[in-house]
Order: C-alpha cells, then structure tokens, then sequence
C-alpha cells in the first residue's frame, strides 16, 4: 500500500508540473460539503492511504502533508507510516494550519490548487485571501485527478425513494410552504439547498448514495412558487417522479446545476457559503444578489415535530432491545475466549437486524478493545482485530438505521478486573455525562455554555478530551448533523426545544485504555422561570450504563439519584420486550447503587 501512495503522489506531482503550481490542496468533502462521502468522492483517502473521515491532504513538489483532528491522531500516524506524508496535528499549538505552512514551504509567485467542486465558497475566499497576502495565487482545476486515478468508483447509482409521511410527520409540500414563508420574510426569491440531509429533509425522500447515511447525491433550488431537483434520472422511479411533482419540483440532470444557475433571472439568491462549493458559487449569473446565510431549512430539520418524537421513541426501545440482548451475550461470551472486535460488531449488528424497521447501521460501529479503545474512532481489521479477555475495558460505539429514527450509543464495558486509573477515569467520565444530562437551562443557551458541565470532572485531573460533547442526530438520516452542538468552540445557534444530540465526554490514553460513554439527550421545556422559560435535557437512550467501573463514593448524592432513576427507566421500559432470562439479567445490570 505504501508503494502504491508514493506512486500517486508522484503521479499527481507530474500533473502539478504540467499545470504550472507549486502545490495542491485535497479535502475529504464531496461536492455537497458532506461530512462522510461516496467512493467516487474519497479522493483525500485514494491520495494519502488515510481512511478517517476528516483530513486534508497537501501535496507540494516536494512534500506532502495530512492535517487531522485528535480523533484520529494514533490512526492517522499508523496508516500514513512510511508513505512521504508528514502528520500535522489540529489544534496543537505547535501545528501550522495550512495556509501558514503554504506561505513558509511556497514562494510569492507560486500558484496553489484546489478543485473547485470539493471546496466549500467560504474556505476557497479565506484560503484565496490568505495566500495573496504572500504574493500566493489559488487557482481552481475541475477534478484534476480524473487523469491519474485509475479504476475510479463510479458517481452513486442507487436509486432513491420516497420517505412516507408517518415517518416525517410533516409532508414536503407542508416543508417548502415553511421554508417559503422564510424566504417571503426576508426578501429571498431563491434558496440554493446543497447540503445532502435538507434535500432528503425537505422532499421526504431517501437514498442509499453514502455509507450508512439514507441521503440522495443531488442539488435543490427552491423558489417562491417553485422548486427544481438536480439529479440524476436513473435515480427517479415514477413514484418518486410523482411524489416530486405533486409538490410542484420540477426535475434537471445532476450536473445541470451549474448551466442552470448561470441563465437565473436576476433575483436575490440566498445561500450558505459554508455548504456550498466554489465552483458552484461562481457559476452563478452576474445579475443575481446573492445573499450569504445559514439555511432555514438546517434549524427547520433540527427541531423534531411531534410524530418524529414519537418514532425516536419507537427507535430508542428497538435499539435498546437489541443492545440488552447484546450486552446479555457477551457477559457469557467472553470468558469462553472465543470472541474478537470484529465478532462482537457482527454479533451486534444480527440482533439489531432482527428489530422492526431496521434499515442498516448508522455508522461503521467502533469496538476497542484495552488500548485500542483510545484511538477515538478505531475500526477493527483483520490484522489488528484483538481477542477479548475477561479483565479490562470495551469501548463500543455504534448506532442504527431505523425508519422511524435514527440512534447513536456508546458503552465502554468492564470484562473484568480493572486497574484503579481506570475505574477512576471511568468514573470521572460519567460524571460528567450525569453532570451535562441534569443541566436546566434559560432559553437562549448555546451548548458551548454547557459543555464546561461535561469536562470538569476530568479538567479537575488535568485531563481533557479535543472532540465535541454533543452533536445532532437526524431522522432517519446523517447520524452527525447540525445546525446545534455542544463543544468547546463557539456556535451561535442555540439550544431548542425538539433538538435531539448526544451526551459523550471522554478520555483517552495511548496505549492503555479509551473511556466514553454516550446516551442522546432530547432538549424539552423545563417550565417558567425567573427571567423566562427554562429547558433541559431529556435522556432517550435506552441502555443499561455498566456499574462495574463506578467508584461510587467519588459520586455526589445527585449524581447517584440520577444514575439509579436513569436505570429505573430502562427496566421500565424495555423489560416487557423481553424474555425471562434477558429480564433477570437487565435487572441485575439496572441493580440501584
């Protein structure tokens, strides 16, 4: 494999010749700024031989680079060993982003390049500005690499289809006639819709074009009395041709877009220039206002409606079902000696199947095992697939595709004995994930207020951890989604009632162990309070947390109330579902401390 990277990166340095720049740039987006891409789209990966699903490669006449998050710091180092390619760890204060290390490594009169379609309007005007305050020029190339990667996967051929209103809650003419009252507020007379998960939102329609993700490869343009689909006609079967046509959307060849946004009318054109690429910003026609914003439709989508509420629910109760019968098995399984990673995630993924409208995993699942339980988003192999043993912890990470919702859950399981830094670590973990799951807070809270709740118990130890503490959950649809979070950086949207994300503090320690433990939370009213209305969180997971680790005097009286109610819920809840046996155990697991 190494060869094979080093043979790229000289084949994309020749091309770099030929096109007269000094270096290229390579995100790991697709043309839609999707977090998680189809194959025909995982460029930054075929270039680099990195598989995490955040990066981007730089690649100079004579270096090249990969810029990644901590979650992947080990698994990045492991994969690019060997290859030419130089790690460079975000948000470490001695790591250069990478305009700077374009301006120390180029000189004035240099050319970078990007592909237009794969870089968002935003990052293109601010990478632009950057370099030409060192003499740099950016110059955008359509898929220069369409030369040089042979056998190349194909764009996603699947077809798509219908979401039914029962699920949704809400039809697509009763979204577009929402979102058309924004537009109407505001002055917009049309709205470029390029993110993958507000089209499926808006249309109520679903696909099988991303890995674990129901989303459909396609552009939206919606206007005041009309809205216009670009997508491929393979993908449209009549009823979905129908399903469009009532709500009034008229259909286009995918790549159509850019030909179509060119001959607009003059009209004021609201965007995001966060989500949309760059050589789609700049294809639009000279007479068009465009007007840069958030889309409506992101806040639209985060806020459940009743009957999406409901089917999370419904959701939530399969999925803890499934993980009850799970967790019952692999207490029996492992002293046998018999069971690896990879069987636990297959064996985890047959009980899921086996529930009611269960459509696919919604992420690839995450089991670590001791040491590799501390790479943040490890993913077993056959070559580093680790026997488990009845001593130490497994960190699993894993969620489902349901009709009716989607889930996300982690459980880091005692096998058997532990090490004191581990049940301390353990238990300072869920500290903080009681500690953020109890807040009540004043409408108006941003999660960047809360996050604080979720690492003091580690902050106290010198510890921390560089993810986010919470993201958004679709319906249905991408497991990570916005426009809400709770994470140290700044995000001005705030928390609202119907807003479902997750509860995931962790710790991670190289070579040793990884901790985390994740429950989804669903904002609800907390009632009138001094100064206005109160929220707080509502946990919906349903899934016995292992006590096994808990030092349970390191825990305050409130913590361990909500702990022994938490526990309550879930033999309350998911008992009925099950048979005597898998009872008797979820009761000793749900046993108040």
């Amino acid at each position: 494999m190494v060869q094979n990277i080093k043979q790229r990166l000289e084949a994309l340095r020749r091309l770099l010749k030929a096109e007269g720049l000094a270096a290229f740039i390579i995100p790991s987006t697709d043309s839609h700024m999707s977090e998680y891409v189809a194959p025909h789209w995982q460029t930054r990966e075929w270039i680099s031989g990195f598989t995490g699903s955040a990066g981007t490669a730089v690649i100079t006449l004579q270096e090249a680079g990969l810029w990644t998050d901590s979650r992947y710091f080990l698994q990045a180092a492991r994969q690019l060993e060997g290859s030419g390619i130089t790690l460079y760890k975000e948000m470490l204060p001695e790591t250069p982003d990478i305009p700077t290390f374009l301006a120390t490594t180029l000189q004035p009169g240099d050319t970078v390049g990007i592909d237009g379609t794969v870089f968002s309007a935003a990052e293109a005007r601010n990478l632009q500005q950057r370099l030409a305050s060192k003499g740099i020029r950016l110059r955008s190339i359509n898929d220069p690499l369409k030369d040089i990667w042979e056998d190349r996967p194909p764009m996603p051929e699947a077809p798509a289809f219908v979401y039914d209103t029962c699920f949704a809650g809400k039809s697509c003419t009763e979204k577009l006639a929402e979102i058309r009252r924004q537009m109407n507020a505001k002055g917009i007379e049309a709205l470029l819709v390029p993110a993958l998960d507000e089209i499926a939102w808006t249309l109520n329609i679903r696909g099988n074009d991303v890995h674990c993700n129901p989303v459909v490869v396609s552009y939206l343009l919606i206007g005041l009395r009309d809205a216009h689909l670009f997508i491929e006609p393979s993908k449209v079967n009549q009823k979905l041709a129908e399903h469009l046509q009532e709500a009034t959307v008229t259909l286009h060849p995918y790549t159509e877009i850019y030909h179509f946004l060119s001959q607009l009318d003059a009209c004021n054109i609201q965007l995001s220039p966060n989500q949309t690429n760059h050589a789609l910003y700049t294809s639009i026609r000279s007479g068009c206002r465009i007007i840069e914003d958030n889309s409506p439709v992101a806040l639209l989508k985060a806020v459940r409606n009743e009957q999406e509420i409901k089917g999370l629910r419904s959701a939530m109760l399969k999925d803890g079902v499934a993980l009850v019968k799970f967790l019952k098995w692999l207490e029996e399984a492992v002293p046998a000696g018999h069971e690896t990673e990879i069987s636990v995630d297959k064996r985890l993924h047959e009980l899921r199947a086996q529930q009611p409208l269960y459509m696919g995993e919604s992420f690839d699942t995450i089991a670590g095992y001791k040491e590799h339980g501390a790479i943040v988003h490890y993913e077993a192999t056959p070559e580093t697939d680790a026997i488990l043993k009845p001593e130490g912890f497994l960190l699993l990470d894993s969620g489902a595709q349901y009709l009716d919702g989607t889930t996300d859950i982690t459980r880091t399981i005692a096998l058997g004995p532990l090490t004191d830094e581990e049940k301390t670590d353990y238990t300072l973990i869920l500290k903080g994930h009681i500690d953020l799951a109890m807040a009540v807070f004043p409408e108006g809270t941003r999660g960047v207020q809360l996050d604080v709740l979720a690492r003091m118990p580690i902050w106290q130890h010198r510890m921390n951890y560089l993810h986010g503490t919470g993201h958004g959950i679709g319906h249905f649809l991408n497991v990570h989604e916005g426009p809400q979070s709770i994470r140290m950086n700044e995000n001005p949207v705030v928390l609202r009632a119907g807003m479902l994300t997750s509860n995931e503090p962790g710790v991670y320690k190289a070579g040793s162990h990884g901790i985390r433990t994740e429950n989804l939370v669903l904002t609800i009213p907390a009632g009138e309070g001094l100064f206005g209305n109160y929220l707080k969180f509502e946990t919906v997971t349903l899934c016995p947390i292992c006590t096994k680790g808990i030092v349970r005097e390191m825990l305050t009286p409130d913590e361990l109330d909500w702990l022994n109610r938490y526990h309550r819920t879930v033999y309350e809840k998911l008992a009925p579902a099950l048979d005597e046996d898998e009872r008797r155990w979820l009761q000793e697991a749900c046993r108040e401390i």
